[in-house]
């Protein structure tokens, strides 16, 4: 088959949807598939175009079989609303050309968010006469509104037309979790347009390992601590000043250690919040490598989930696969019906607690401090389900037998497209 993955985020940025789409166009082109990736500049998650492509307007490039091709982005490192559509915007228009410049897709896999890029998206399906499966990631913009971030009720209306454009003009939507399902069925969205699989962690590279002369424990001397990690996006849906709160009520027990990684920008913000509190044990360090991760992981004795309370159904952390694969024991301060307090239920692999409440994280973190024995057991049971349920081969299955069956289903449809289909060595457009 031949793939377009249209994904907004993609190697080299170190979190979030850039390493899963990653590892999906990789696997595909290993298993005999042609893949080439529109995506923007890198510029995740510090917000700023990474310095060796910066001014430039396109960047074509092959990596590992996959052809990237990459596009400006009108990108500022504070961003207020019109900053955020901006971006959007830009990418719209002119990750269009790159879409158009190469072979004719079977398929188009599109990842939201950003929302506004199922208009072009759309737009190639019919002129290709192929199918588009939506990737839902994140349920906008409900998500945006729940938060605060979108207060306008003109806005809002015209997000939520977009996305029910979307969902209409999309020939399969895949989604990451069963509570994005629920929502969408609420919508009005047709169960056999829906299918769920989940976001996946290469268990093989995720993977237990000693904490007994960790590097990651030796490096920040914390070889007889108990170490509690939060690693990733440090963003509105999350509230880490929850974490520091049960950090300074844990304060007098010395042998635990909170670790929070994550966006320079963001740390800033929270060294202050953490002097205020008197939270001084609290580490505050930038994202590792990618390739650093398994120990970062590996040196933690419970991993951390955190959202606000009125984030229900519409995120799934994609953090959680990655700590049950590492065999860490989990405590999520997440909304207790939410899509994110499930996952960790049904995994085994850790508890659940009130979200922004300090001290029911702080119990919650005591309760394992004084257990090692349910430490270990839920880190056993999450690192089972997790080669499972949410090993990358199984999901490679799930996504090459969805396009196998969109792009049959497609091919029994009348043809509307306009643009024939190519050789690899032909190309629309010049750039």
């Amino acid at each position: 088959m031949r793939i377009l993955i249209y994904s907004y985020n993609y190697h080299p940025e170190p979190i979030g949807i850039a390493p899963l789409m990653t590892e999906l166009a990789e696997g595909l082109v290993k298993q005999g598939h042609e893949v080439r990736v529109i995506t923007g500049m890198p510029n995740y998650p510090q917000r700023e175009i990474y310095e060796e492509y910066r001014g430039k307007w396109y960047v074509t490039e092959r990596k590992n079989g996959v052809t990237i091709q990459r596009s400006y982005l009108r990108i500022k490192s504070k961003p207020n609303l019109i900053d955020r559509l901006l971006l959007e915007l830009s990418f719209v228009f002119t990750s269009l050309p790159q879409a158009l410049n190469g072979w004719r897709p079977d398929v188009i896999l599109l990842t939201v968010p950003p929302l506004l890029v199922t208009l072009p998206a759309t737009l190639l399906g019919w002129l290709y006469n192929c199918p588009v499966v939506l990737n839902v990631q994140d349920i906008l913009p409900e998500a945006a509104v729940r938060v605060g971030l979108i207060t306008n009720k003109w806005m809002i209306r015209a997000l939520q037309a977009i996305e029910q454009f979307a969902y209409r003009s999309a020939h399969t939507i895949s989604v990451i979790a069963d509570g994005f399902v629920e929502n969408l069925l609420q919508k009005g969205v047709p169960a056999q347009k829906i299918v769920c699989i989940p976001n996946w962690v290469n268990v093989n590279f995720i993977r237990p390992l000693p904490k007994k002369s960790n590097p990651f424990r030796i490096a920040y001397q914390l070889e007889d601590k108990f170490v509690v990690v939060y690693s990733g996006n440090i963003a509105l849906t999350q509230g880490l000043e929850t974490v520091i709160e049960a950090a300074s009520r844990l304060c007098h027990i010395p042998e635990i250690v909170f670790v929070i990684a994550g966006e320079e920008r963001a740390l800033q913000r929270l060294q202050a919040y953490c002097q205020k509190c008197g939270a001084d044990n609290v580490l505050l360090l930038p994202l590792v490598p990618r390739e650093k991760l398994p120990e970062m992981l590996a040196a933690a004795d419970v991993g951390l989930v955190v959202q606000k309370r009125n984030v229900i159904s519409f995120n799934m952390p994609s953090k959680i696969p990655l700590l049950l694969a590492s065999g860490r024991a989990i405590i999520a301060s997440v909304p207790a019906s939410g899509t994110a307090a499930r996952a960790v239920r049904k995994s085994g692999g850790g508890v659940v607690v009130a979200p922004e409440s300090p001290q029911a994280l702080a119990d919650g973190i005591m309760d394992l401090y004084t257990n090692p024995a349910k430490v270990a057991k839920l880190g056993h049971k999450g690192r089972q389900f997790a080669v499972e349920r949410y090993s990358f081969e199984q999901a490679l299955v799930e996504y090459e037998a969805l396009f196998t069956e969109v792009i049959a289903a497609s091919s029994q449809s009348p043809t509307v497209g306009m643009l024939p289909k190519l050789t690899s060595s032909e190309s629309i457009i010049d750039i």
